[in-house]
């Protein structure tokens, strides 16, 4: 059989890295393109591929519609990884923007700029910070629950606005991987104020860089069946990864040699709210399909990471972790704007309240000896709290009708459940891709696939939350969420869990009263 050619972008990037190294080692059946910006230091790392017939190096910029249709011209298969990521991108949030949702509009408009448009299959790497904050009891999840994007999180924004991009474009083979949390042997240099917004109670499925490589390549494989494509899926390397964050910093400051988190971090430093994480209900959907995982568990992982760390980062342990927790750690949390503990310094009430709900619930915090690390629930169909199971949340229709019966009235009834109502007179039973005329309860009208709605669990894209007239500064405006959970039930399912007096939270009492309200 003919060689197909795959045009990667973002290769210089962790994952992009790995699926170039898995695709290469096939090159008997695949000729691959990359697309990098033309650093030095790309260029230095892709130097032995200069002169291999089976690699094509672009050099260019994927906002540049010209560079990215040099790169899917000819391409059989289009796996779009490049972009813009955190942390750096929390530092330039309309940069990130601009970048992500351009890039995604240069490969959908490049691919169907082709002849064969739809024999080309468009790979799409998305986040887990699309649906945000998922802490117990809510901390099961799958595709199809409902966005919601942390605030400040413009990251997030730039990947489901992306996402729409790829899932309306109408191209008949896309799909959308969402990526979760990546763990490769270089994690230990991460060092930024931003890993303090991580709730230290909060929970996330890792995904290995080796495993997400494998997924890379293995995608472009013959055998992937035809009903894969134009769907959503987790990445996640599998019940083996699902950790605490508490977790994570054992397994990590254990590859140093470190011992304890509670050493070197203060409990106090860690928000109790508002980020990304969340164990999937439907990641091995994605492994069936795909067969990508290496089945290694996670504390060999990490023994192999703790082998590949340099011998100078393990001199780590030689320092008094007193000296490290006040000399390093503390400094990182007074960083201007990210560091948690530079907000109450600075009287922050915005992100005080974004993070920790207020001034006075982060003084209940304490210390360690007072803080309650608590393990959630890992049975996905147990009740925590007296509460009714919370993992597998509603998606406002009968899901064990078989796709192909769905009809109007299946839309109808979801439409309700968001709080809206379906505008469309009629579809074809079981066609999730034409798309409908819907209306949120804000009154705005749009239009989107129930693919995107039931399935990718879109809704308004006029309700995302976004820059308010261009004050990017106000962080509160587009992300009413309290206001939207009242008129919207299926979003409520992920708001109030969290942000009502009766939750089962760490103290027992409401977090949260509102994004425009603020407790001295």
């Amino acid at each position: 059989m003919a060689k197909k050619t795959v045009f990667l972008t973002g290769a210089s990037g962790n994952m992009g890295w790995h699926g170039f190294q898995e695709l290469y080692k096939r090159k008997d059946k695949f000729d691959i393109v990359v697309l990098n910006r033309g650093s030095q230091k790309n260029r230095e790392k892709f130097s032995a591929y200069e002169n291999d017939p089976c690699v094509r190096l672009l050099w260019g910029d994927l906002r540049k519609y010209e560079d990215v249709l040099a790169g899917v011209t000819g391409a059989d298969f289009v796996l779009h990884v490049g972009g813009m990521v955190s942390p750096q991108a929390d530092y330039d949030p309309k940069g990130t923007i601009r970048v992500n949702t351009a890039a995604a509009k240069n490969v959908v408009d490049a691919v169907k700029a082709q002849p064969n448009a739809d024999d080309i299959r468009l790979v799409y790497i998305g986040t887990v910070a699309q649906t945000g904050d998922r802490n117990a009891p809510i901390h099961w999840a799958r595709t199809g629950d409902p966005i919601k994007i942390s605030v400040y999180d413009h990251y997030a924004i730039s990947k489901t606005i992306a996402e729409r991009i790829f899932a309306e474009s109408g191209l008949r083979y896309w799909v959308s991987l969402r990526q979760s949390g990546i763990l490769y042997a270089n994690i230990i240099k991460n060092q930024d104020p931003i890993m303090f917004h991580v709730p230290i109670n909060g929970v996330l499925e890792w995904a290995t860089v080796e495993d997400s490589g494998r997924l890379l390549a293995n995608v472009c494989e013959d055998w992937v069946p035809e009903e894969f494509w134009r769907g959503f899926y987790n990445i996640g390397s599998g019940a083996d990864y699902r950790i605490t964050n508490y977790e994570f910093e054992e397994f990590l400051l254990g590859a140093l040699g470190l011992g304890s988190p509670k050493k070197i971090f203060g409990a106090n430093w860690f928000a109790t709210k508002n980020f990304h994480g969340q164990w999937y209900a439907d990641s091995d959907q994605l492994e069936a399909y795909l067969h990508f995982r290496q089945n290694k568990s996670i504390q060999d992982y990490f023994a192999e990471i703790s082998a590949q760390i340099p011998s100078y980062y393990k001199l780590a342990k030689l320092v008094p972790p007193g000296m490290i927790k006040a000399a390093m750690m503390k400094k990182m949390t007074r960083t201007p704007i990210f560091g948690t503990m530079s907000w109450f310094e600075s009287d922050d009430r915005a992100r005080i309240t974004a993070y920790f709900g207020s001034r006075r619930r982060w003084a209940k915090i304490g210390s360690w000896d007072t803080f309650p690390l608590w393990q959630p629930t890992r049975e996905e169909r147990e009740t925590l709290c007296g509460q009714l199971p919370e993992n597998t949340l509603s998606h406002g229709y009968d899901e064990t009708k078989p796709l192909a019966a769905l009809s109007i009235d299946d839309m109808r009834r979801a439409a309700r459940f968001r709080g809206g109502e379906c505008l469309s007179q009629s579809m074809e039973p079981g066609d999730l891709f034409t798309p409908l005329k819907w209306r949120c309860a804000h009154g705005h009208s749009f239009e989107m696939t129930p693919n995107l709605v039931l399935k990718g669990g879109h809704w308004c894209p006029d309700e995302l939350p976004g820059p308010n007239d261009g004050d990017w500064k106000n962080p509160f405006t587009p992300w009413d969420y309290g206001s939207e959970a009242k008129v919207n039930p299926f979003f409520a399912q992920v708001w109030n869990p969290l942000h009502h007096k009766d939750n089962c939270d760490v103290y027992g009492e409401e977090i949260f009263k509102g994004m425009k309200g603020y407790e001295q």
